[in-house]
């Protein structure tokens, strides 16, 4: 059973008072931390093909080893998120908002040099590595920063700024070459480096970092039913995310071909168009979060949304390429609740374990991109493209409804606790 405190904690006090400084740019940083991770992350669907024909991969092959490389991306955000996950409940937030930011910016330049597959593939991994910790542990030092009244528009800020980054990696992608697209992600984050120099631990954290209490137990969210069903269930209901923003986005041009589409694509719009209604739908997703006060209104609405979307993606086809565009818009809207899934997963675990949650749950939902690209190269040979991809996103749907249903409501929880 948690003990919780019984007495107001710094932390509280805090955060009782009007907005400071340290909240303000612990915000900034937050947001502008996603922003670079949102940009590394969606680049590489911009610029997968060009990249690839200019080392010299056929254009049959292309879309083969695209899936081969955001593999490579997500193997590195599943390890990461285990690593960082750890570490910001052993040694701190801070030390994951650091750390995580040099290895991706690092490997991000890097990336911008590379001659050979082979290295594209070890650098994807290296940056998929550094980008796990950025969003959790930005989230957590939020959730324990901010008033329990107000947080959830304080995570709202982050996702609506954070992911204004696909729409800048749309249009960089496109306006410049991708070595030097890379190379500007990069640098973004090193400059963020400057900011976070004035940014303090959580005080809920300080409160036990010298307490004979275990932190960070990766492995004891497995050995207990409740830990285990908690971490469970706030992993699938993120589960449509990474169906739209992995397999939908990352093959678009393939599926315009599909719908009857003619025109070239630009995958760079795509990106720009789906993320316009991805960050338009984490913005409402917020505010409607903050009106009703609950996190599971929210999760039924926006998983409603996301099966109507993708019904109309597939079976109501697009009479032409704004059509097409269009339908990007919508499917974006409906997953739409990411930073709200992040921010419930913190709010579902003490605060020994809330980095390590929240760090490694939307990493093991970008993690199941990996099931899914499998699923779907698997069944597009008998359903066709179209269908396969159906199925697979109504089938993340379903289980995502049903684990909402058994989710408990955390939107007015205090935090100030330990497991």
């Amino acid at each position: 059973m948690p003990s919780t405190a019984q007495i107001q904690s710094p932390a509280e006090v805090v955060t009782a008072k009007p907005a400071s400084k340290k909240n303000t740019l612990l915000l900034l940083v937050s947001a502008l931390g996603y922003f670079v991770d949102v940009y590394d992350m969606m680049l590489f669907t911009v610029v997968r093909k060009k990249s690839l024909l200019s080392l010299g991969i056929p254009d049959s092959d292309t879309l083969s080893l695209g899936l081969r490389l955001l593999n490579f991306q997500t193997a590195g955000l599943l390890i990461g998120g285990v690593f960082w996950g750890i570490l910001g409940d052993k040694r701190g937030r801070l030390t994951v908002l650091f750390g995580s930011i040099i290895i991706y910016s690092t490997a991000n330049v890097l990336n911008g040099l590379v001659h050979s597959l082979w290295q594209f593939e070890a650098l994807r991994l290296i940056a998929g590595f550094g980008l796990a910790g950025e969003l959790g542990a930005g989230i957590t030092m939020v959730m324990e920063t901010m008033n329990k009244k107000t947080r959830t528009l304080g995570a709202t800020l982050v996702a609506s700024v954070g992911l204004l980054g696909a729409i800048v990696a749309g249009y960089v992608g496109q306006a410049y070459d991708w070595r030097v697209s890379f190379i500007i992600g990069g640098v973004m984050g090193f400059l963020l480096l400057l900011l976070r120099v004035g940014v303090f631990e959580s005080g809920m954290y300080n409160n036990i970092k010298n307490k004979d209490v275990d932190k960070g137990n990766f492995f004891k969210l497995f050995t207990s039913f409740s830990r285990f069903g908690r971490y469970g269930k706030a992993i699938l209901v993120g589960l449509p995310s990474y169906f739209v923003l992995g397999l939908l986005l990352t093959i678009a041009p393939e599926y315009a071909k599909e719908l009857g589409i003619t025109d070239k694509i630009n995958t760079g719009y795509v990106m720009m168009y789906c993320f316009v209604g991805f960050c338009t739908g984490d913005t409402l997703c917020g505010l409607i979060s903050q009106y009703f006060k609950s996190r599971k209104f929210v999760f039924y609405l926006f998983n409603a949304l996301s099966l109507v979307a993708i019904l109309v993606f597939f079976y109501l086809p697009p009479a032409n390429i704004a059509g097409f565009y269009t339908r990007y818009v919508l499917v974006g809207l409906g997953i739409g609740y990411f930073a709200m899934l992040v921010t419930n997963a913190s709010e579902q675990f003490g605060t020994n374990y809330r980095a390590t949650v929240a760090i490694t749950v939307p990493n093991f939902i970008r993690g199941a991109l990996i099931p899914i690209a499998f699923a779907f190269e698997a069944l597009k040979g008998s359903l066709g493209l179209v269908n396969a991809a159906a199925f697979i996103g109504v089938l993340t749907i379903v289980i995502a409804l049903v684990a909402n249903v058994f989710t408990k409501e955390t939107f007015d929880k205090s935090l100030d606790y330990t497991e």
